[in-house]
């Protein structure tokens, strides 16, 4: 691990709560070890984010004691709220930080709040077309805010957005998939029909995937699936793909994603933008039944701009008939031409230099009197921001009462 010196730029960065979040942040962090830095990593105990979290080298890993806002827990979030934030600003006494940098997300307040009696920079990036509840709230508080999709820009009221894509981990890039079959135990020449529902599973896309196998039963000797149902479908999703004849591989969670999307043909997934992001590295045709109920149905927004521009085909989940997903998946799968036209429609949704960007522009922020980076490491001049001390901070952070905090993170829906 990287201790922060006078010559070491060192950044916290709030990315815990679901894979959406954790994992883009996770391709900052990389970026800025890369240019020298010391970086804090600041997630939930929720198990995805200490699963996931095991894959950073070098870098310090804080858990808050946040819960995401939810079936009315108003208690229980200010209660957690209060703790994240003295358990940010008592991390940050003992090691202040340069810049925050945060990714979205119930961790992403706190951190924000707390770094600004110690003189840092704030940043903050969307990966959605509809801004969550909490960067609506932290965008006032920030020096600049980075967006995955540029409809996401006028509705984050910050000193300075600018568009950079959602950061995607290197290891997502399209590849041969035979060996990332021959990982799963899948052959290697059968068509891969790969259903995830996102780092927590759902339950929604299993049933609807289990009512249209019985329209797939002359495909059974053809085709074979890669199952991430989440934990609580495995052994009803197994009994029926083997009630079927299907072979497949169930499974409730896997971390090495770069493996689970090199290993398909094609994908049904959920549409929040982490993922769309990765599907876009690595070419994936895709049917994408956004989560119905997530927060502004922003989701389904995400959904429609892939499809608008023929990187994806959408389907809503109420219109999800036993018919209709049968036909796209045979549509998808058995028609090359179709998904040869997604693949190229889907590199302009691939920004590989996200990370690289975002990175650098926290850097040139940080830029000051108070520390010097080697020249192979100083910013870009192309890419810097600021000078000397750059942005000035908002010293209304200081003033926040907590309490009307929470109350305008609540309703800013």
């Amino acid at each position: 691990m990287t201790s922060p010196g006078a010559n070491t730029p060192f950044v916290a960065i709030a990315c815990g709560g679901t894979g959406g979040h954790l994992f883009p942040g996770l391709a900052v962090a990389e970026q800025l070890q890369k240019r020298g830095c010391a970086v804090a990593l600041l997630v939930s105990p929720k198990d995805v984010d200490q699963e996931a979290v095991k894959s950073a080298r070098g870098m310090e890993i804080v858990t808050l004691p946040a819960v995401a806002l939810q079936n009315r827990n108003h208690l229980s979030f200010a209660r957690s709220f209060w703790q994240s934030w003295r358990a940010s600003r008592n991390f940050f006494r003992s090691r202040p930080p340069h810049a925050v940098l945060a990714m979205g997300g119930f961790t992403s307040a706190p951190p924000i709040l707390a770094a600004g009696k110690f003189g840092a920079k704030a940043f903050l990036h969307e990966s959605n077309t509809i801004p969550g509840r909490a960067n609506r709230f932290l965008a006032r508080f920030v020096n600049e805010a980075f967006v995955g999709f540029p409809a996401a820009a006028a509705r984050l009221r910050a000193r300075k957005v600018t568009t950079t894509g959602t950061p995607v981990r290197p290891q997502f890039q399209p590849g041969d998939p035979a060996p990332c079959r021959a990982a799963f135990q899948l052959e290697s020449n059968r068509p891969t029909i790969l259903v995830m529902g996102g780092s927590q599973g759902a339950s929604g896309i299993n049933d609807m995937i289990l009512s249209a196998l019985p329209l797939l039963g002359n495909r059974t000797s053809a085709w074979q699936w890669l199952h991430l149902t989440g934990p609580g479908d495995v052994e009803k999703v197994e009994q029926a793909y083997a009630a079927r004849g299907f072979k497949a591989v169930v499974k409730p969670f896997l971390a090495e994603m770069d493996l689970v999307l090199g290993a398909a043909t094609i994908a049904v997934s959920r549409a929040g933008a982490s993922s769309l992001a990765e599907i876009a590295a690595v070419r994936l045709p895709a049917l994408l039944v956004p989560y119905p109920t997530a927060a502004d149905n922003h989701q389904f927004y995400n959904a429609r701009a892939f499809e608008a521009t023929g990187a994806a085909r959408l389907l809503e989940q109420k219109n999800a008939t036993p018919e209709k997903v049968a036909a796209l998946l045979c549509e998808l799968v058995e028609g090359p031409a179709a998904r040869a036209k997604i693949q190229a429609a889907l590199a302009q949704w691939h920004a590989p230099k996200a990370a690289e960007q975002i990175a650098e522009s926290i850097l040139s922020a940080c830029w000051s009197s108070s520390f010097s980076l080697p020249a192979k490491d100083r910013p870009k001049p192309e890419l810097r921001q600021t000078r000397g001390q750059g942005c000035p901070r908002s010293d209304a952070v200081e003033r926040q009462d907590f309490s009307a905090a929470g109350t305008l993170f609540w309703n800013d829906r």
